[in-house]
């Protein structure tokens, strides 16, 4: 059964409630379809501010499917949760070519990020269409491969600003790739987890060396999964410091909301 964004139940407490990591806030939620230039749909979710303009548009790209990275990794599923309503965020996530979760599956199988390049294009343009400004790339693990490897070339330049890239582990994407963003001069955040199974801050900050303007944030004492609340409010806070002009604020964005909440059953 295909999970439905609408089922989630809101209750208003009597005052603040702290945002744990099953904390689901306010937003337009909706299931979406996006078409790839090869004929496939691909299963999605957009989640829009409940109200207020949409500071910056998230376009998110999950870690390795074959590893179990989907549009539900919880780092973007926590954006997801969040940011709409913390900082009128919009966030898009879908799953690749041949990737499930409880949203669905999406048709294709995996193909090693090379077929991918249409999914990325597909929710480009499914951003485009649709209107939403500030349009970010966000790469995660495999995820950020692709926004390596597709994000400085047509027709995703031109409809991007930028990209926040979280553990990337340059195996996909190449020298030449790197080049192509330092030629774009776009801006590009590479936020690198110190105990990182694949590049960690010293390798990173040297390959990314080929980018002069990229800024590459070493993120002590997290790893490649970015696993406890610290470090997955670490990285939120990064990307809307990044994506938005108003920022997370100086001590981050609130660890509290008062007024309707659910939570989600993991």
């Amino acid at each position: 059964m295909t999970f439905d964004p609408a089922s989630f139940e809101f209750t208003q407490p009597s005052g603040p409630s702290p945002i744990r990591a099953s904390t689901v806030l306010p937003a337009r939620r909706e299931n979406i379809h996006l078409h790839t230039e090869d004929g496939h749909e691909l299963v999605g979710e957009l989640a829009l501010p409940e109200s207020g303009p949409v500071t910056a548009t998230l376009i998110t790209l999950h870690p390795l499917p074959t590893h179990g990275g989907f549009m539900d990794s919880h780092v973007f599923r926590k954006a997801s949760y969040r940011l709409p309503a913390l900082a009128g965020v919009a966030v898009l996530r879908f799953n690749t070519r041949g990737t499930s979760s409880p949203r669905g599956t999406s048709a294709g199988t995996f193909e090693e990020g090379i077929g991918e390049r249409l999914d990325v294009e597909a929710a480009v343009r499914f951003a485009v269409e649709r209107q939403l400004p500030n349009r970010w790339l966000v790469g995660w693990s495999f995820g950020t491969e692709l926004a390596l490897m597709y994000g400085a070339v047509e027709p995703v330049a031109s409809q991007i600003e930028g990209a926040v890239l979280l553990s990337p582990p340059l195996h996909r994407a190449t020298d030449a790739h790197l080049r192509l963003w330092a030629e774009a001069a776009k801006p590009l955040t590479v936020l690198v987890p110190e105990h990182d199974d694949y590049l960690q801050p010293a390798a990173a900050a040297e390959r990314f060396s080929l980018v002069p303007h990229a800024r590459v944030v070493a993120v002590d004492g997290a790893k490649h999964l970015w696993v406890g609340e610290k470090y997955a409010s670490r990285a939120l806070n990064e990307i809307v410091d990044d994506v938005t002009e108003a920022g997370s604020g100086p001590e981050g964005l609130p660890q509290e909301w008062n007024g309707p909440v659910s939570t989600a059953v993991a």
